[in-house]
Order: C-alpha cells, then sequence, then structure tokens
C-alpha cells in the first residue's frame, strides 16, 4: 500500500515561503547546527519516489547539487505542454491525482514524498496525504505564501512525535485521520 508523506518547514506564522517565493531565511546561517540536519537524510532513506509540485521543482533546480540524484521525481502540472529539460530522472505528470495514485502503485512505490506547498494543499483537500511533518522555523514572516491555505474543511491529525532543538526549531509529526 502506498504511503504518501509531506516534510515541509514554515515560519511561526504558517509560511511556506515569501510572497517572492523565496526561502532563503531557511538558510540563515543563524539556524545552523553542526552536524544536524533535523531527521531529514533520515526522512529520505524511507522514500521511493518524490511527486513534487512544479513552482517547488524549478525552485529546486537551482539548487547545488541538485537534491535528489538516484530518487525517481514525478513533477505535477496543470499545464499539459509543460516541459522540462533535465539531467536527473524527472517524470512530468499533467493527468488527475487519481490517475496519479495509479501511476505511482503501477511502479510500486510505496514511500512518497509529496512536495511543495500547493501540491500538498490539493493533497490534503483530496484527502490523499497520509502523514505530514512540519518543522516550525522561530521566524514571523508577516506575509507570504501560507501552507494551509484554501482548505475549506476540518482536517483531523494525529500526533505523533514533537521535537525540539537548540536553535529553537520544533518539528512535529502528525498522521492525517482519514
Amino acid at each position: 500500500m502506498i504511503s504518501l508523506k509531506a516534510y515541509i518547514a514554515t515560519s511561526l506564522d504558517g509560511l511556506i515561503a515569501k510572497k517572492d517565493g523565496s526561502v532563503d531565511w531557511l538558510h540563515s546561517e543563524k539556524y545552523h547546527l553542526e552536524n544536524e540536519d533535523f531527521g531529514y537524510e533520515k526522512f529520505m532513506e524511507t522514500i521511493d519516489c518524490i511527486v513534487m509540485g512544479r513552482i517547488t521543482f524549478e525552485t529546486v533546480l537551482q539548487f547545488e547539487p541538485y537534491p535528489f540524484e538516484g530518487v525517481p521525481v514525478i513533477v505535477v502540472s496543470n499545464n499539459p505542454n509543460y516541459q522540462i529539460e533535465s539531467k536527473h530522472q524527472i517524470s512530468i505528470f499533467t493527468r488527475s491525482f487519481r490517475e496519479l495514485i495509479a501511476f505511482l502503485e503501477s511502479n510500486q512505490y510505496q514511500n512518497v514524498y509529496v512536495d511543495g506547498g500547493k501540491l500538498i494543499q490539493s493533497f490534503l483537500k483530496e484527502s490523499l496525504l497520509d502523514e505530514i511533518t512540519i518543522t516550525q522555523i522561530p521566524i514571523v514572516l508577516g506575509s507570504g505564501i501560507p501552507l494551509f491555505n484554501g482548505i475549506e474543511r476540518e482536517i483531523d491529525l494525529k500526533h505523533r512525535k514533537t521535537q525540539t532543538f537548540p536553535n529553537g526549531f520544533v518539528q512535529t509529526e502528525y498522521e492525517i485521520v482519514k
């Protein structure tokens, strides 16, 4: 059975990026802890595939080095003509979420990382997401792109664990109750 998981950081006021899409605040030197990746590597070791929104993917392509070498990435776009040239293992998917789930199952992916604010919101709206890990960064951005935007119903979560870090990060894992 497939498990769809989000792993994302937000500001204390629930924003995933500034208005211009910038996430530079996430990488501020003041948050750096020696030999600490906040569980990301351990999380990625469990992942078979990444499903990522187009905007997030285009941001990730600017990272040096490319962070998902060796992991299949499926870029979801509403634009049926969307194309991207990349030397990495990338697929473009422009069909329905139901077809996406069938595609993931047919490729025997079991643990799928869902990345990108709009994509996470869409998966939540469609009751597709199974779990979410949110790392709150000790900053209030005031304005920007919210993680939970346009969700018009209650979504129950079951707390799994919370971990704090010396730099003020608070990371909480939730199971999404269906």
